[in-house]
């Protein structure tokens, strides 16, 4: 099987990495020219994640990189997808199959990652997306993780979870695109509020994030048409330990640096994934407390300027013990 990779930061430098060290595919990792990431690998063979072996294809021709493969995986940024889609579709690609490596939703218009694929012309049976725990520091240690392959065609969710197998991931086949995609997004949001938690030295809190985080981006994923128990699955609560807890989590340390009144330069995208989602519960009329939170601190208090962020962050995190008192699951 031949892969283009497109996008070579930190996943999609690991997933180069997986395809060809691990299953020994041929690989094509694109790159923008003069972009920070590509020009490191292309310097020095390898970024402080993965260092690429010798048989991977670096390039920056986007053209080659989409007509020179069968399968085209994404890791970009979740809120570029669409802008960076119309440039892919510029070449012939109708008989492509795409996987999107990435977790967010398109903050402009609340749109799932395939919702936007398929606006841009792809056809929905070459549409899957790649989601799930694991870190990257952990998988190039040779430590196993379990992911998740979902799509709208059931043939292809299980051809591809089929093909990326190895002993170092072990696939499932999703059966709720919609609960895997906002699952996998919503998890950044509670990876800030986790951040927040540590940074706020109210760490016991984390208990009741998880539990009640889970729940309420299960009755979100509900009253978008996806199945409440997706939000329990590997792409949401499952990945919370990489999320919630990890040293590496972008978005753990993100919270964690706001509650402190420091700025965390990398990107979240749980940011813009909180603001899509609150965006989302007003729509569907869906109450989503602590998405909400993640979002007034996000946006509308700003912690980072305020040079109290851990007193801002501690007083959104009470307005959550004001709530009037309520059973634990509604019927």
């Amino acid at each position: 099987m031949k892969i283009s990779v497109l996008g070579c930061g930190r996943w999609g430098s690991f997933i180069a990495w997986y395809q060809a060290t691990v299953l020994k595919n041929k690989v094509i990792s694109w790159g923008p020219e003069g972009e920070y990431s590509y020009e490191v690998l292309k310097n020095t063979g390898k970024n402080e994640y993965v260092t690429l072996d010798k048989s991977i294809d670096l390039t920056c021709d986007l053209k080659r990189a989409v007509t020179e493969s069968d399968v085209i995986i994404i890791s970009i940024s979740s809120q570029g997808l669409r802008g960076f889609m119309k440039k892919v579709t510029q070449y012939p690609v109708s008989d492509k199959t795409f996987v999107l490596c990435m977790k967010g939703i398109e903050e402009s218009t609340g749109k799932r990652l395939s919702e936007v694929m398929l606006e841009s012309g792809i056809s929905k049976d070459k549409i899957a997306v790649w989601v799930g725990p694991g870190h990257i520091q952990a998988f190039t240690q040779g430590i196993p993780n379990c992911m998740i392959v979902d799509a709208y065609s059931e043939e292809l969710k299980i051809k591809l979870a089929n093909a990326f197998k190895s002993n170092l991931i072990r696939f499932y086949y999703g059966n709720d695109i919609i609960g895997t995609e906002i699952g996998a997004a919503a998890k950044n949001v509670l990876g800030i509020a986790a951040g927040v938690l540590d940074g706020s030295g109210w760490v016991s809190l984390k208990g009741p994030l998880m539990a009640r985080g889970a729940y309420e981006v299960g009755k979100l994923v509900k009253a978008m048409g996806g199945e409440f128990g997706s939000a329990y699955g590997l792409a949401h609560l499952g990945d919370y330990e990489t999320t919630l807890f990890s040293e590496y989590s972008h978005n753990r340390r993100y919270g964690e640096m706001m509650a402190r009144g420091d700025k965390f330069d990398k990107l979240a995208e749980g940011v813009m994934t909180a603001k899509a989602m609150k965006e989302l519960g007003d729509k569907y009329g869906i109450d989503l407390p602590i998405t909400n939170a993640v979002y007034e601190a996000c946006f509308l208090t700003h912690p980072f300027e305020s040079g109290d962020g851990a007193k801002a962050c501690r007083e959104i995190i009470l307005k959550l013990f004001e709530r009037e008192t309520k059973r634990e699951f509604e019927k």
